[in-house]
């Protein structure tokens, strides 16, 4: 612990497995008060068992999709902590299809969860971190940066992402704000999301798919949740004080050829 987060307060949104649960366990290693938000809320309130030893965490029940939720949400920050100086937008979901075969049930639902909600944070916090300046951490994924077939709405969501960061990045700059809003990129990492859409697929595929991510990734596998929250870290901290409108990327070298 060398105390990069002391004294400063976050919220992680879908916080109660993979990126979200390693970034909270990094944040309050660093010192951070962290409010954690999920919508499952049992496993929201086992998840934090051993981390809770190191600093308690402020866990929150919250579906990103309601915008009144944000509102709540934000107000008990502001009322519980004094200020807001880290958001994370986290929270995601990954419904497979292609341009062709893509529902717009599940294209709506892919683009509310992962990118309206993404607004509907950074605009929040942008409010709340007026006064003081902060840095607010969009995920992304290297799915916002090339296309796969069978990821449409997925690809739209995260593509989306990306650029609105920019857009919020400039507006608050312009604004003398002194509020940071970067996004990051994860690879292939390792996450109950990966295992989820990776048990969906037919057996044959999921064989060629890790085929294809040994052989494609200059790494040689797929990256672990610590490796994104260490990027998270590093873009909330003052470290990264000059960095606004920027992307991490976090993939192992995939996205170099």
């Amino acid at each position: 612990m060398s105390d990069r987060l002391l004294n400063k307060i976050a919220v992680i949104t879908g916080g109660a497995s993979g990126l979200g649960l390693a970034t909270a366990a990094r944040f309050v290693e660093e010192g951070a008060s962290v409010v954690v938000t999920d919508k499952d809320e049992d496993r929201l309130n086992g998840a934090f068992g051993n981390i809770s030893n190191i600093k308690p965490i402020d866990r929150r029940y919250q579906d990103v999709t309601d915008e009144l939720g944000w509102n709540n949400l934000i107000e008990y920050v502001l009322t519980e902590y004094g200020g807001l100086d880290i958001l994370v937008n986290n929270a995601g979901i990954v419904i497979r299809g292609t341009a062709e075969d893509t529902t717009i049930s599940d294209w709506r639902k892919t683009q509310e969860v992962n990118l309206d909600a993404v607004f509907m944070g950074t605009r929040a916090a942008i409010g709340a971190m007026k006064p003081s300046g902060g840095s607010i951490v969009n995920i992304s994924s290297i799915e916002g940066l090339v296309g796969e077939a069978t990821a449409a709405a997925y690809n739209a969501s995260k593509g989306g992402v990306r650029i609105f960061t920019k857009s919020a990045a400039l507006h608050c700059a312009s604004q003398n704000y002194r509020i940071r809003v970067n996004s990051i990129h994860p690879g292939f990492i390792r996450t109950p999301m990966i295992d989820n859409a990776l048990a969906t697929m037919p057996s044959d595929e999921v064989e060629a798919l890790l085929l294809r991510m040994e052989n494609e990734i200059p790494l040689g596998a797929m990256g672990d949740p610590e490796d994104i929250a260490n990027g998270c870290l590093y873009l909330a901290s003052d470290e990264s004080k000059y960095v606004t409108g920027s992307e991490l990327v976090i993939d192992g070298g995939y996205t170099c050829r």
